[in-house]
């Protein structure tokens, strides 16, 4: 491959500078600062860790085409790295996605596919959830956490399970965190009723990370006059614990956002699309969840919604709606943003010594913006989509 050159403004790690990038076999090769007459802003590939589809398609929907179509809509949008999500669902069901998924993995890595968003691994969200804090899980597939279930799906996984979230209160969920860890699959909290001395237990046996923040999780109530904190709280109190935020400026209103960065070091934060089939769709009907099986929603005001209106159905956040909700409603200078969106996820991963930002040596997934922050191209390992 021959050697390729963007020029513009380059978003590094702390500060954006005025230059030019070269790539090499598919890496950036040089970062070069000099003047320039482009316009264009260079950023790091998006990486996304918490997305159940875009463009149509959601990642359960039972087929291989389902799963590719969803990453290649993803990436049209700038993010070059995610972790398709699972919701609570059936074994069944569950099985033909890892089975679906494994064959795109090992096509992936092949070379056979281009394109397309890379996902080096799957986000398992459920079945292990509290009924309290369910949201939109099917409460016909929830249940406690059991050894013998949980490694079934670890044998059927070929060690792609990158993340998986679950609710820390529950009957064998801190076995569950141990050993999952172990496996070094990052294990974070969702739809859990839990205090604040489950996660803080939860966060010795190796939880790391609490899955949207603010949704699906319980806060402070009182007991018998006695005031209780929940998984908000510990998300602030405990240091060593990351807090993954839906950046749509729906879920959570600017108002909220901008406390949580006041209160939470923000080297702690990662932002995600949390987006259905309805990511870069337009307005209208549309279904959460799997096609054969979902529930129906509507898109409108730059959201899901159940039909009646009475509530959120899933977010329909692309990497670029995260982008411009951290720099134009934030007010987050291009470096910030990079690092919630790109740099802190990959780093959860263990991914952060070849994707999530742009250093000599890293693989070249970029993308390149205007100064609107509109896509003009987007590369993954320095081919063109």
């Amino acid at each position: 491959m021959e050697k390729q050159v963007l020029s513009g403004k380059i978003v590094l790690k702390e500060k954006v500078i005025t230059g030019s990038l070269e790539i090499e076999n598919g890496r950036i090769s040089k970062i070069v600062e000099c003047d320039n007459d482009s316009t264009s802003i260079i950023m790091p590939g998006f990486v996304d860790l918490h997305t159940h589809g875009s463009g149509g398609y959601d990642f359960m929907d039972g087929s291989e085409d389902d799963i590719i179509m969803a990453a290649k809509s993803h990436a049209r949008f700038g993010t070059t790295t995610c972790l398709p999500t699972t919701l609570t669902c059936s074994d069944s069901d569950l099985f033909l996605f890892l089975e679906n998924f494994k064959s795109v993995n090992k096509k992936q890595k092949s070379g056979a596919l281009k394109g397309i968003a890379k996902m080096p691994g799957s986000h398992l969200e459920g079945p292990y959830f509290d009924m309290v804090q369910k949201g939109a899980q099917d409460p016909r597939y929830i249940r406690n956490p059991d050894r013998e279930h949980y490694e079934k799906i670890l044998d059927s996984s070929n060690g792609l399970i990158k993340r998986w979230s679950v609710a820390p209160e529950l009957p064998g969920a801190m076995n569950f965190i141990e050993d999952i860890t172990g496996e070094g699959i990052l294990v974070s909290a969702a739809h859990c009723a839990s205090s604040y001395d489950d996660i803080s237990r939860a966060y010795d046996n190796g939880l790391r990370l609490l899955t949207h923040f603010y949704s699906g999780m319980s806060s402070i109530e009182r007991k018998g006059g006695f005031r209780i904190l929940g998984t908000v709280e510990a998300g602030y109190l405990i240091d060593g614990l990351s807090i993954e935020l839906i950046c749509d400026a729906k879920h959570l209103p600017p108002e909220l956002l901008r406390m949580i960065f006041k209160l939470k070091d923000n080297d702690r934060i990662i932002a995600c699309s949390d987006s259905m089939r309805g990511a870069g769709m337009p307005d209208g009907p549309s279904i959460l969840g799997p096609k054969n099986n979902g529930t129906e929603c509507i898109i409108e005001d730059g959201i899901a919604k159940m039909p009646d209106r009475t509530c959120f159905a899933g977010s329909v956040a692309t990497g670029l709606t995260l982008a411009h909700t951290l720099h134009f409603v934030m007010g987050y200078d291009l470096s910030k943003v990079s690092r919630h969106l790109c740099l802190q996820p990959a780093t959860l991963i263990g991914m952060e010594n070849e994707i999530g930002s742009l250093e000599v040596g890293k693989c070249a997934d970029i993308v390149v913006l205007d100064g609107k922050l509109k896509i003009k191209n987007v590369l993954v390992d320095g081919v063109y989509l």
